[in-house]
Order: C-alpha cells, then structure tokens, then sequence
C-alpha cells in the first residue's frame, strides 16, 4: 500500500469515527415513548329500546377512559428548539377494532415544533375545545359523563389543523385552524363527513378554535371557542358552508385540599339546514374526593337545557375507584338520566334509549396504562 493510500484510509475511518459520534449524540438528544390504555368491562342499562327492555353488553367507545396507544416523541434541535410528533390509535377492547371512524392514528396524527415561545402542530390534532375540560370535568370521558349528552366534546378533534399552544407564568393561549375538520364517513361521533379543502369556498369544512386560561394556586379557569362549517354531505345537518356548528365554554376548577370541585357551561348555537335552528346550555358541576391513597369517589350533575323546547337532560353519575398500583385500577360506575319531552340521550356514550324514556346504568370495569 502506498503511502498515500494509506493516509487516504486513515481519512475516511477518521471521518467515519466522526459520523458515528455524531450519530451517537443525536440520538442521545432523541427519545419515543410507547404508551396506552386498555379499559373495559361490563355495562347493565334499562329502556334501552322503545319497548322498555334492559340490555347486559361489554361497551365499545369507552370504560372510565377510552383504550388507546399511542407513540410520541421529541429531539433536541439545538437552541432550546425540539421537533416533536404524537400518533395515537384508539380501539374497541371488545372487538379490536380501530375506533375514530375506522383511522389508523385517529386520536392524534401531527408533528410540530416547540421551544420557549410554545409550540406549533401540523395534522390531526385534539382541539382547543377539548384542552378546556381537561382539568374542571372530574368525570373525564367515562361511560357516564357529559359526552353521553354532547358526544362531540371528548371527541373534539381536528384534521388538516394547525395548532398553537403556549403556556406563560400561569396563562395558556391555544388555537387550531383547520382547512377540512373530518375526512371520515364511517360513523360514530368522530365521523362527520366533511373533508373540506375545497376549491372556490374557502368556509367548506373550515373550524376555528381558541382558548384561554389562568392557573393559579388551587384553582383555575378555562375559556374557548369553537366554530364548525358544513358542506355538501355533511351529518348533523351541516349540508352547507353557510352552516354552522358554535360553542363557547367557561370551565373552572377549585382545590380544598386534596378535594377538587369542578363546573362548567358548555353554550351551543346551531344553525343547520332548512333553518333547523337550535340554542342550549350544557351545566356540569362535580367533586372528586380521594377516601384514601388507594380509593377515589368522584360524583357530577350535568344538565342540558335546550331553549324553547322541552327535550331537556339531567344526568347524575359517581364513580368509584380502587388503584391496585400506579397502573391498574378497578372501578364502578353508577349513573341516572333523565329525558324530558321526546330526548333519547343514552346514558352509556354510544348506547340506546327510548325516546322520553329515564335510564339507569351500572358498569363495573379494569383499567389498565402502559
């Protein structure tokens, strides 16, 4: 070998030693997590139908929290700058089947950046409407909770977003733009049929969504808005981008001690096809109590009042759970609702109701995070 050979070789092992150093730090400064929830059990309603029969089944949207897994992950940028992503898959338990409409990352699908200034995400994405309830609703999406009476809220999602949200000496700010806000036409509350982007009308689809909120010592308060356009095909009656699906939120939240109280409005004002007009306020106020380190009693009332008709809701519901460990928990569910006029709200979310009819709920179930 000559001798320049030779100090050609020691270059190009020199500089491969360098990109493995390289390729070593930089992955040093990455990380993915793996995470998840499965849940379920087994749920008893009454006047599941119009004839007024009972019905035993194994629930499919959601225990105490709906299953899911998920995968997230930053890496360090370099002057306080991380790119991050989150794809997260929801599932039935019962059945195995993906959830969110039948998407593969239906409860989230977006990467972004973040630093000191906040952080910006690009794809499917939970909405600022969702983010508000976060820390004020103690039932959260259980079986039995507000999203049996507006099925929107826990699933308050977004595709083709852009999202912000920032947090600055107690106050957050966030906001989601969406140019098509759901893809889906294959049922459930997440699949609404309007993909939106359409060329030559600019409100086809469109959302908006913002938020506000202060935490303070023990306390605080949350505040949002959310506006949806229709278009041709759209469900709930949104067959137009003239159509249009608003709500405002006020939430808050208040310790004693280790007892949280938390309440809330939801105002929703829909003006849907053939001038299908409707104005309610959704009410929930509820106490978390921890018995002991191990046993949880959380109980709420939620009431929806719709203005100028009678088909008012009332629902009562407590829950009770037992922490085997950090992970695993057993819990029960007890829950009461009220249909007034000719309502058929189910108490389970995604369950049956008889029009007018009351309903009684009992589910017992095991929760398991990864």
């Amino acid at each position: 070998m000559t001798k320049k050979m030779t100090l050609r070789a020691v270059a190009l092992a020199a500089a491969a030693c360098a990109c493995a150093g390289t390729a070593g730090s930089a992955l040093a400064q990455s990380s993915v997590t793996i995470y998840g929830i499965v849940d379920t059990g087994v749920v008893y309603t009454t006047n599941a139908n119009a004839n007024g029969n009972s019905v035993f089944k194994m629930p499919s949207l959601t225990g105490s929290f709906p299953s899911r897994i998920g995968f997230k992950g930053t890496e360090d940028l370099g002057g306080g700058l991380q790119a991050m992503f989150a794809l997260e898959s929801g599932f039935a338990p019962d059945t195995g089947s993906m959830g969110q409409g039948n998407r593969i990352f239906g409860r989230q699908s977006y990467v972004g950046l973040k630093g000191d200034w906040g952080q910006i995400m690009l794809g499917r994405q939970v909405n600022m409407t969702y983010l508000s309830q976060l820390k004020t609703d103690v039932m959260g999406p259980n079986i039995f909770a507000i999203g049996s009476i507006d099925a929107y809220l826990p699933n308050a999602r977004s595709d083709n977003a852009i999202g912000y949200l920032g947090s600055f000496s107690g106050f957050t700010v966030g906001a989601t733009y969406s140019f098509g806000r759901d893809t889906s036409a294959t049922g459930g509350p997440a699949a609404t049929n309007c993909a939106g982007e359409v060329a030559g009308n600019s409100k086809a689809c469109r959302q908006v969504t913002g938020l506000l909120g202060y935490d303070g010592k023990g306390w605080g308060v949350t505040s949002s808005y959310d506006i949806l356009y229709g278009n041709t095909g759209a469900s709930g009656g949104l067959t137009s981008s003239s159509n249009s699906d608003q709500r405002i939120t006020l939430n808050g939240y208040f310790m004693i001690g280790d007892v949280k109280l938390g309440g809330g409005v939801v105002d929703r004002r829909t003006r849907a096809a053939a001038n299908v007009n409707t104005d309610s306020d959704l009410y929930y106020l509820g106490v978390s109590y921890p018995l002991s380190v191990a046993l949880v009693l959380d109980a709420q009332v939620s009431r929806l009042s719709v203005k100028n008709s009678p088909n008012d809701v009332t629902l009562s519901v407590a829950r009770l759970t037992y922490n085997l460990s950090k992970r695993t928990a057993l819990y029960t569910s007890l829950g009461y609702i009220k249909n007034g006029g000719t309502a058929a709200v189910a108490i389970d979310a995604g369950g049956t109701v008889g029009a007018g009819k009351n309903q009684l709920g009992v589910m017992s179930g095991i929760r398991h995070t990864f």
